[in-house]
């Protein structure tokens, strides 16, 4: 069985406190989720544990769905270390763990990370069918000897914060949002790639970026950002989209930094949207997308001042 496998590579030195879920994005919910956590493990001498999947568990139970993500599973575990979690164990989601019974599923908990508690959110269910709620959850951990504490949903002026929410704002372009729901801004990475040069020409220089399918990106339209590397921070205007001035093609992040001269071909550059400008839209001619792109930039370095 492919999660005993991997959960036999992460047993933990001590009894554990667990907490369970994709964790996409580790926004203010998940941040919250984890103090708790952090509480009750301080509080009961335990190891607090995340448990995360390497790819979100619909891209198994329903395929035909595409969900994108807001981080990268390399960028959650990051986040979550910088939470202070002592122990993250990453499993496949697969159909195998799909049908697993949430006293299966349990039973390897119990057995492999030595879990003593359970801390989940209000509509946390594990096992096939989710039959494993909160209400379940309690008279298994009477069974199995570990305790379960049902943690309330965090709430940003009046809407449950949520990994949705968050997707949801990014479909309309709203970064200001998206990042205050974060409890920090959102964050793309790629590498640049070689373009037709045509930003230059126009005397913008653009870096093109090729996100990775599996990205959540903001809705198209110009932006602007923050742009990091080197460990240095540069400003930036970026274009999400088609270029439909120029005939369209692949859906690419088109950066333009600001005081900024230099060969950035293969860097990999990682992207803040700051707020959003406008829509991207078709000019009818190269002159008039010049003059629109030089209100872009001093719009963004009015508000870059003041972010």
């Amino acid at each position: 069985m492919r999660v005993e496998e991997e959960l036999s590579r992460a047993v933990p030195e001590r009894d554990t406190a667990l907490t369970i879920g994709v964790f996409d994005g580790v926004h203010l919910g998940h941040q919250f989720l984890i103090a708790k956590l952090k509480e009750k493990a301080a509080a009961e001498g335990l190891l607090s544990g995340v448990v995360t999947f390497h790819h979100h568990p619909s891209s198994v139970l329903s395929p035909q769905s595409k969900i994108t993500c807001l981080t990268s599973l390399q960028e959650r575990i990051r986040l979550l270390e910088s939470l202070g979690v002592a122990h993250i164990v990453t499993l496949s989601f697969t159909a195998e763990l799909s049908q697993l019974s949430a006293r299966e599923f349990i039973a390897l908990l119990k057995s492999y990370l030595r879990m003593r508690g359970l801390v989940t959110g209000p509509d946390f269910a594990l096992g096939k069918g989710r039959e494993g709620d909160a209400h379940a959850l309690k008279a298994l951990g009477e069974e199995f000897d570990f305790s379960v504490e049902v943690v309330p949903p965090s709430v940003w002026q009046g809407e449950v914060v949520s990994s949705t929410a968050i997707r949801e704002a990014l479909s309309r372009g709203d970064v200001i949002k998206v990042s205050e729901l974060l409890g920090r801004r959102f964050t793309l990475t790629g590498q640049v790639s070689k373009g037709d040069a045509r930003g230059k020409i126009l005397g913008f220089p653009t870096a093109n970026l090729i996100p990775d399918q599996e990205q959540a990106l903001p809705t198209d339209g110009v932006y602007a950002a923050c742009v990091c590397f080197n460990e240095a921070v540069y400003q930036a205007v970026i274009n999400i989209g088609l270029r439909p001035t120029f005939g369209g093609g692949q859906r690419l992040v088109e950066v333009h930094l600001l005081d900024f001269e230099g060969e950035l071909y293969g860097r990999e550059l990682k992207v803040e949207p700051v707020a959003r400008l406008r829509d991207e839209i078709r000019f009818s001619s190269a002159d008039e997308l010049k003059a629109q792109m030089t209100r872009d930039v001093a719009q963004a370095r009015s508000l870059l001042k003041r972010s």
